[in-house]
């Protein structure tokens, strides 16, 4: 049997830098977070090579005298936790393994000057040895400089990929550290070939939603609505702010949903899977909504040491979070929701003002048409009219014109009286296609799909006539389901089966791998019971085991039901309107909440401005 021995320090250092340090901007994300807590104002950030050369990071926070440094380059030690209340930390790092990691691995220097002092002091360590101590000249606050990383660790160096891929996941920890910051000026270069490149740039104690904004894109703050709820709870209160973008300003990925618990960037399944919930019947399973979500909560009432890196936290009340953050958004989007994504697609627009690909061809009935033709141009237009009328004078294509039927109906216009000018989406105009309606407001165009407005619209009758009622009324089995699973996934469902008793569906354990299906919700009396068990099941593996998540999910799946009944229940395109039944679609989206998006997450109507209007005539 082998000897038990201590590990020599330095091997020690490196496992734990093997915890901290994976990369480049894992260096970086500790080092800013160090300089938010130091109380700075100005964090300025330079990397060469994405980092792989060197990052450097400078702030004006408090700093630290020539004890403090020695003391912080040693492990495990920090001035973040007053006490051994670790629960209560309010802090970004407190770990106090930052600074000897990262100088474990690379060459660290560390310079730092307090408030009140005549100069700095500098300290230098080379892959955990110190090599260099001294007086050094720099304004108030800490400057940290991190080079050669991993130079003596070949093995983990190799791992390490292109200066861009580094640089990127470097800027994207910045950004997250900035928005949740926007009280702090940042600065972000990036030095790659002799050139230097701007990563970030922003000012200081700005708003909230203008950070935000800056950050992910600039067109959030206007397809979006403003957050800030709060709750009260065992332990103090929460609160819920930031920007949740409209459903119909959505991506195909999740790559820009930023969630933030105490100010600390988090990647949490079970936030996630709130957002999720929240735009369940606004999305379809395909689009992910773009959104930055900082929640505050008391310090006892959540776990940030559950990871090295500290992206993960863990809730004491993980049901009452996630409901919190459901009904949350929920709440925000009708008030704001019944708007569309600002203006039409900009590529749509530009059809409008293209030029014609088959001339218009000449006629001796329009002889006026000569006159809008520069004289230049008209031998080779009457040349390009010669190559196509052939075409046109076919008398198959003749009767075809001659019996065709137009595509809009239009009605006549009366004028806008005063009580119908505060209408938002203006009074109804025609018809086109039978599927999209006209409307005129008194600043603009408005075109509306009549299915997709009128398929959000039966929607919000069906929750609110009662149907979330009538779903949770369960339907008994004549003969019960047996449904095999892993064992795993029904340990999870038999936890779970309290709550989902509430929306009628009955389970119970049918032996260590399979559950008993008794009965189920009414509206779903036809549905596979053995996919809805496995989808259920995989949905609390992903977000949990809570009490309350079992409901929440299957609630979630409910909506989705009420959502296709609600799609077969509307008005279908191609049906014909007349003025009356329109203007009253207009004036029920007017007061129905998330009307400004189907069920699927389409936008139900767009708007083009009379300025815009005029441009394409070329009035302004």
């Amino acid at each position: 049997m082998p000897l038990i021995r201590r590990l020599p320090e330095t091997l020690v250092n490196r496992i734990a830098a093997g915890e901290v340090v994976e990369r480049p901007a894992a260096a970086l994300k500790e080092l800013v977070e160090n300089a938010i807590d130091a109380g700075a104002s100005r964090i300025a950030i330079v990397l060469i090579d994405g980092g792989l050369t060197r990052l450097e990071v400078t702030d004006d926070g408090c700093g630290m005298t020539p004890d403090e440094m020695a003391l912080a380059l040693e492990r495990h030690a920090t001035s973040k936790l007053p006490d051994e209340a670790i629960e209560m930390v309010a802090t970004l790092g407190f770990r106090g393994e930052a600074l000897p990691s990262i100088a474990s691995v690379a060459r660290l220097t560390l310079e730092s000057r307090v408030r009140g002092a005549d100069d700095g002091w500098r300290r230098v360590v080379d892959h955990g040895e110190v090599v260099e101590e001294g007086p050094a000249a720099l304004p108030y606050g800490t400057r940290v400089r991190v080079e050669q990383i991993f130079a003596k660790v070949p093995a983990r160096r190799k791992f390490l990929r292109t200066p861009r891929s580094e640089y990127i996941a470097a800027l994207d920890c910045v950004r997250r550290l900035a928005m949740a910051r926007p009280d702090i000026a940042f600065t972000l270069e990036n030095v790659n070939d002799g050139k230097v490149r701007k990563g970030l740039t922003t000012q200081g104690d700005e708003a909230l939603a203008t950070r935000v904004s800056q950050i992910v894109a600039r067109e959030l703050k206007d397809n979006a609505v403003e957050i800030d709820l709060t709750r009260e709870g065992p332990h103090g209160t929460m609160r819920l702010t930031g920007l949740a973008g409209l459903p119909t300003y959505n991506r195909g990925v999740a790559d820009h949903q930023y969630l933030f618990v105490n100010g600390r960037p988090v990647k949490d399944k079970l936030l996630t899977g709130a957002v999720r919930g929240a735009y369940s019947d606004m999305l379809a399973r395909d689009r992910h909504a773009v959104l930055a979500l900082f929640l505050k909560l008391p310090p006892q009432d959540v776990d940030v040491n559950v990871h090295p890196a500290k992206t993960e936290v863990r809730f004491r009340d993980a049901a009452g979070v996630r409901g919190f953050i459901v009904s949350g958004l929920r709440q925000a989007l009708a008030t704001g929701d019944r708007r569309s994504a600002q203006g039409p697609d900009r590529t749509a627009m530009g059809r409008w003002v293209a030029e014609p690909s088959q001339p218009i061809p000449h006629s001796e009935e329009a002889p006026a048409l000569r006159s809008i033709f520069d004289q230049r141009d008209f031998a080779a237009s009457e040349a390009r009219v010669a190559e196509v009328r052939p075409s046109f004078a076919s008398p198959h294509s003749a009767a075809r014109a001659d019996t065709a039927l137009p595509q809009g109906r239009a009605e006549e216009a009366a004028p806008i009286s005063d009580d119908q000018a505060d209408y938002p989406l203006g009074i109804a105009r025609g018809q086109v296609a039978n599927t999209y309606i006209i409307a005129e407001s008194k600043d603009g165009l408005v075109l509306v799909d009549q299915h997709a407005a009128h398929e959000r619209l039966v929607l919000e009758r069906l929750k609110r006539s009662g149907a979330e009622e009538a779903v949770q009324r369960s339907q008994a089995l004549l003969v019960p389901d047996v449904v095999e699973m892993d064992e795993a996934d029904c340990d999870r469902l038999d936890d779970a089966a309290e709550g989902f008793a509430r929306y009628g569906l009955s389970l119970e354990r049918f032996g260590p791998a399979a559950m008993l299906v008794r009965a189920v919700p009414s509206v779903i009396a036809k549905a596979d019971t053995s996919k809805l068990l496995r989808d259920l099941a995989d949905d609390i593996a992903k977000h949990g085991k809570q009490e309350e998540s079992g409901s929440l999910l299957l609630a979630e799946r409910l909506e989705y039901v009420l959502a296709t009944m609600a799609c077969h229940g509307s008005v279908r395109a191609g049906r014909v309107l007349s003025v009356a039944e329109m203007n009253a679609l207009l004036r029920e989206m007017e007061e129905t909440p998330r009307s400004g998006q189907c069920n699927h997450g389409r936008p139900t109507w767009v708007k083009l401005s009379m300025e815009d209007v005029e441009k394409l005539f070329g009035r302004h």
